[in-house]
């Protein structure tokens, strides 16, 4: 998002559209999809965008745009408040998880079987 350094309560749609650098058709677009983006109206009739608004239109971009989500995809994302990026990311600390157990595992085999080598080593030493 661009910053010009104001902060305002509200935007127009022509703020927002250069804030976010997308259309206003897109903006009015997004506003029938997601039903999360409703923003307010004013005595005339325009839309007023909130610092919220803009926050939501930001990373509908950021999933249709960056991370390649259809509008189904990502409406699925904004309404369970979880990515599947997120979801991916447990898998893989989960699987992660597994592999370094299994890694101590295989050093404790390791451990034991140079032991034995040690072991034997030594006996065949002594009889030297």
């Amino acid at each position: 998002m661009k910053d010009f350094g104001l902060k305002k309560l509200y935007y127009s749609i022509s703020e927002v559209s250069k804030l976010t650098d997308l259309e206003q058709y897109i903006l009015r677009y997004w506003e029938t999809e997601f039903d999360q983006l409703k923003p307010s109206k004013n005595r005339a009739g325009n839309r007023i965008y909130t610092n919220k608004d803009i926050k939501l239109i930001l990373k509908i971009k950021k999933l249709l745009r960056d991370e390649k989500y259809t509008i189904e995809g990502a409406k699925r994302i904004l309404n369970d408040g979880v990515s599947i990026s997120a979801e991916a990311a447990a898998v893989n600390t989960a699987n992660n998880i597994t592999k370094v157990n299994q890694l101590k595992e295989e050093v404790r085999s390791l451990k034991k079987d140079l032991e034995d080598v040690k072991g034997f080593l030594l006996d065949l030493y002594s009889k030297l």
